[in-house]
C-alpha cells in the first residue's frame, strides 16, 4: 500500500466499552470516509448530522483529557479522544467517521491497543488522493512554569519525553523515553502503555460524580507508595510511554501527520494543544506537503505502509 496516498478503513467496524467518567456502556463505530475528510466525530445520541472535526480550535477542554465540541452546539462534544486519536495517527488513518452514542470515547483497557486491534480487524485501503503532511519549518515551543513542549524541524517523526512525578513507584521506572517512529515502533513500544492515576485522586473524582468507570482493568492505579495492579507494568517505563501515547493523539488534532521532532518535559493535554495552536498561528512555522515518490517520503510514512501490508 502506497505511503503517499490517503487511507481510510476498508469497512465499518464497531465495538463497545465503558465510559471512564460515566461508567456506562458506550458503543463506538468507525466508518470509512472520503478523501480529505480527516477525523470526524458524530454524537449519534445528540445529533448525528453534526460533524465534530478533530482540529485544534475544536478543542474546548483539556482537563484530564482532550475534549472536542461542535462550534454551533456545545452539547455535541466528545471527551477522552486522545487514545483513539493516537491509534489513528500511529496506524496512518487519514480519513474516518467516528460515531459514538455517549459523551466520551470508551476507555477500553486504558491504552491504544484495543483501537489498534479494531482498525487492524478490517484493515485500510488507499484512496485516490495524495497524503498531506504538516512539516514544521522552525522551532515552536510553549511553556507553563517548569513544564514545556516543543516541535523542531525533522524529516520524519520522533519524540523525547521526560516526566517527574516524585512518587516511589514511578521513580523506580524510566523517567524519559525517546523514539524515532520507523517500522512498527508505535505498536511495539507505545500502543500498550496504559493511563495511570493515584487512588486518592480517583476517590476525589468519584465524589464529584466522575471516574465512575475507572478500575484496575483500565488504568495503572497507585497508592502513596506502590502500584496496586497485581499484574504490574506492561513496560518497565510504561508511565512515560503513556505520556507519549497521549501526546501523539493530541498532536494529531492539528489535522495532518506531523513531520517534526517533538520533545517535552511534564507536558500534558493543555500544553500539547497550545503547542499545535502556536504552530498554526504563524504560517512561517509550517508547510503542507505531499510526496510523488516513495523514496522522497519520510521514513515513518514508508514504515506505516509496510505495516499496513499485513493489516
Amino acid at each position: 500500500m502506497s505511503a503517499l496516498l490517503q487511507k481510510t478503513l476498508a469497512a465499518e467496524v464497531k465495538t463497545t466499552g465503558i465510559g471512564l467518567h460515566s461508567g456506562r456502556k458506550v458503543v463506538l463505530t468507525l466508518k470509512p470516509a472520503p478523501v480529505n475528510t480527516g477525523v470526524v466525530y458524530r454524537r449519534v445520541d445528540v445529533d448525528a448530522s453534526l460533524d465534530i472535526c478533530a482540529v485544534a480550535d475544536a478543542v474546548v477542554d483539556t482537563r484530564m483529557a482532550t475534549t472536542l465540541a461542535h462550534p454551533d452546539n456545545p452539547q455535541a462534544r466528545v471527551l477522552t479522544i486522545e487514545h483513539l486519536m493516537s491509534a489513528l495517527a500511529g496506524l496512518g488513518v487519514d480519513n474516518v467517521i467516528v460515531e459514538v452514542n455517549a459523551p466520551e470515547i470508551p476507555i477500553m483497557d486504558g491504552s491504544a491497543t484495543s483501537f489498534v486491534y479494531l482498525i487492524r480487524s478490517v484493515g485500510l485501503v488507499a484512496q485516490e488522493a495524495p497524503r498531506k503532511f504538516i512539516r514544521i519549518m522552525q522551532s515552536v515551543s510553549v511553556s507553563e512554569g517548569d513544564k514545556w513542549a516543543r516541535l523542531d524541524p525533522y524529516f520524519g517523526f520522533k519524540t523525547r519525553f521526560d516526566i517527574d512525578f516524585d512518587h516511589p513507584a514511578i521513580d523506580q521506572t524510566g523517567n524519559f523515553f525517546e523514539l524515532d517512529f520507523v517500522g512498527d515502533a508505535f505498536v511495539k513500544h507505545i500502543a500498550r502503555a496504559r493511563t495511570f492515576g493515584f487512588i486518592q485522586d480517583v476517590e476525589a473524582l468519584r465524589g464529584l460524580g466522575l471516574a465512575q468507570g475507572g478500575s484496575l482493568s483500565n488504568a495503572i492505579v497507585m497508592d502513596e507508595y506502590k502500584i496496586l495492579n497485581p499484574e504490574g507494568l506492561r513496560y518497565s517505563d510504561e508511565f512515560v510511554k503513556h505520556k507519549i501515547l497521549d501526546a501523539i493523539g493530541d498532536l494529531y488534532v492539528i489535522g495532518y501527520p506531523i513531520l517534526a521532532s517533538y520533545s517535552a518535559y511534564k507536558s500534558g493535554h493543555a500544553l500539547n494543544n497550545l503547542l499545535i495552536r502556536a504552530v498554526l498561528a504563524d504560517e512561517a512555522n509550517f508547510e503542507i506537503v505531499s510526496f510523488e515518490d516513495e523514496v522522497d517520503a519520510p521514513n515513518f510514512a514508508q514504515a506505516q505502509s509496510k505495516v499496513q501490508e499485513w493489516m
